[in-house]
């Protein structure tokens, strides 16, 4: 089990919640503001040269735009999302080495983890700004995300999932390793956060937090992916607690079928704290790089599922975006936040958000319904 930094004393706010010290990545929010994370500084937009990689980078701002479209995100009522801080470089380095941190100082490095080859000719300078930090503040928002979903029983970073990222490497455009950050940072500041599970639905495995947890016995991974796609990394699959390996093409029904059998047994088999879920959409049939065959229809019933049992174990649950290669994605991970909205598993009330009881929480919902999301 690895070394952990003693947890530091939480205090108790005057509502019940618990009062957290010691990071500025925390905010506070308003009772009627939803728990999701974003900013408009999370699109990354330089000369084009963003269009050289499949990675669409520009759609956490669509996904943003369609829940404004679908009512969700009302201004007016302030019913508005959650805007994250940027990390410091000594946010970063509870997880990441300075000698990783200084070697994104060298465009050719960010170049190689990022797969855009001409960002290498680029100032340094341009790229941090232009590329990177971007970036930090999707880490920022994982972050935040996290303890928001401590405090309402469930929170959504409309960013994040950098899954190829570990402490001391990134790649496939991961450069920091937000998932571990959120972890770490609530083990160090939150008491009651303990144990944490990574539920991993990204169409490639999870290796950076896989490489990063290898011997932590208080993070459980549950990771299902393509087998056959990039990154094929073996020793960060010795992490995993519970691998469910795709082949090429994998359909609705069976995909499905692997997610309603193995959640709940993970839950059972490990009961965690909360639960970061890593929902990428490059499941999606189609997508040039993940090479399943899901359909839209399936991604939503997919979340649905995550949520549910999340609420059916009264455990908060993080959900990050993640990859997801084509246009439409940014559609279904909206239309995917409306359902759960519709479905009664993620409420703006700061009374309604917490964690229900397994017989509140069927009473609300079930797997099969698409009609607030098609």
């Amino acid at each position: 089990m690895s070394v952990r930094k003693k947890l530091k004393k939480a205090d108790r706010s005057a509502s019940g919640s618990e009062k957290v010290v010691g990071t500025h990545l925390y905010v506070e929010i308003n009772a009627s503001q939803w728990p999701i994370v974003y900013s408009p500084s999370y699109n990354i937009g330089f000369l084009g040269l963003e269009k050289l990689h499949p990675f669409d980078s520009g759609k956490w701002g669509r996904v943003f735009e369609f829940l404004k479209e679908g009512k969700l995100i009302n201004v007016e009522e302030n019913q508005q999302t959650v805007e994250p801080r940027e990390p410091t470089t000594e946010d970063l380095m509870v997880v990441h080495t300075k000698k990783y941190l200084d070697s994104l100082k060298w465009s050719v490095v960010v170049a190689q983890i990022c797969e855009v080859p001409p960002v290498a000719f680029l100032p340094n300078i341009v790229v941090q700004h232009k590329l990177l930090k971007p970036l930090r503040l999707q880490t920022g928002g994982t972050i935040l995300a996290a303890r928001l979903a401590v405090e309402r029983g469930w929170a959504i970073n409309i960013g994040g999932g950098f899954h190829h990222c570990s402490s001391s490497s990134g790649g496939g455009f991961c450069a920091y390793a937000d998932i571990t950050l959120a972890i770490k940072f609530l083990f160090q500041n939150v008491e009651s956060i303990k144990k944490a599970m990574i539920i991993d639905l990204d169409a490639h495995q999870g290796n950076g937090h896989e490489l990063d947890f290898m011997n932590d016995q208080c993070v459980y991974i549950m990771d299902v992916y393509n087998a056959y796609i990039y990154p094929g990394a073996m020793r960060a699959r010795r992490a995993i607690r519970r691998n469910i390996e795709l082949n090429h093409y994998t359909k609705d029904e069976e995909y499905l079928s692997l997610i309603k059998k193995h959640i709940p047994e993970a839950l059972d088999e490990f009961s965690p704290d909360i639960i970061i879920y890593n929902a990428g959409t490059d499941v999606l049939e189609g997508d040039p790089l993940g090479n399943l065959s899901i359909t839209s229809k399936g991604i939503i019933e997919r979340d649905q599922i995550v949520f549910q049992e999340a609420r059916n174990k009264s455990i908060p649950v993080v959900m990050v975006t993640s990859g997801g290669y084509q246009k439409k994605t940014a559609r279904i991970i909206a239309d995917s936040i409306l359902n759960l909205h519709e479905m009664g598993l993620i409420s703006c009330n700061y009374s309604e958000s917490g964690p229900l009881s397994a017989t509140k929480a069927e009473s609300s919902s079930n797997y099969n319904t698409f009609n607030s999301a098609q």
